[in-house]
């Protein structure tokens, strides 16, 4: 890159005119994965010193463009996917549409009694026999959320055995002639429990995106057939939130 004037008496701080000229620059030629060039070679190219550059790169840290990697430098990140959360909102498909692969991993199929909020957002009575799937949602192989799927098994008897992965709500479309649709969703930001940051390859201390779900059959509004409780990495997803 060719050498950039500042304007040191234009009333912006010359980190603000640095960070603003590196986003463009990311924007137009940089790829995700890649790194920028050094704190002193930016330093030198825009004729200020280290703690300047320091100074723009956190303004880009903060908007979610980059991130330093102790040792290696500092890397361009992807742009978060612009996620929909609505009545029919199919996670493939979205991505999918989008030109990207979404993939689906089975990380356990169980059985276990219905208790508190499970049961409650569900309709059961404490102890109902429920399913238990708890899926993980890649991104061209990057991982984007783990989801723990509660339904009810009176109502889906051979799901444990019969579903292998892929979209959930088209399984049980076919299977059982369900159109599932979302009638509420709670979004909280909160820190990563048990073994989710391993799961999402993300550090203990960065924050997630939890949203509580219930799905209910289309057909018949006052009956829950399916509480979801996802944990998005806030860092890779965009929620837009329709009714």
């Amino acid at each position: 890159m060719s050498l950039v004037a500042i304007n040191r008496f234009g009333g912006e701080a010359v980190y603000s005119q640095i960070a603003r000229q590196l986003e463009d620059e990311i924007q137009r030629f940089y790829q995700p994965g890649c790194y920028l060039p050094s704190e002193a070679e930016l330093a030198q190219r825009f004729g200020v010193n280290r703690h300047t550059v320091r100074r723009a790169i956190e303004e880009l840290m903060q908007a979610g463009l980059v991130e330093r990697n102790h040792g290696k430098g500092t890397r361009v990140l992807d742009a978060p996917v612009d996620y929909t959360l609505g009545q029919n909102t199919r996670f493939t498909e979205l991505l999918e549409a989008e030109g990207m692969t979404a993939v689906t991993r089975i990380l356990r199929k169980l059985q276990i009694p219905a208790h508190d909020g499970v049961a409650k957002r569900l309709n059961l009575p404490e102890n109902a026999p429920v399913i238990w799937l708890e899926t993980l949602r890649l991104v061209d192989d990057r991982p984007y959320c783990v989801i723990s799927h509660f339904l009810p098994l009176q109502r889906f008897p051979e799901l444990l055995e019969s579903y292998t992965g892929g979209s959930l709500h088209d399984f049980i479309l076919s299977n059982y002639q369900i159109s599932l649709h979302r009638v509420e969703s709670l979004v909280t930001a909160t820190l990563p429990l048990g073994d989710d940051a391993g799961l999402l390859h993300m550090p203990q201390h960065q924050a997630i995106l939890r949203v509580k779900s219930v799905n209910v059959d289309a057909a018949c509004p006052e009956m829950p057939l399916e509480y979801a409780l996802t944990r998005f990495r806030a860092d890779r997803i965009q929620l837009r939130i329709r009714p």
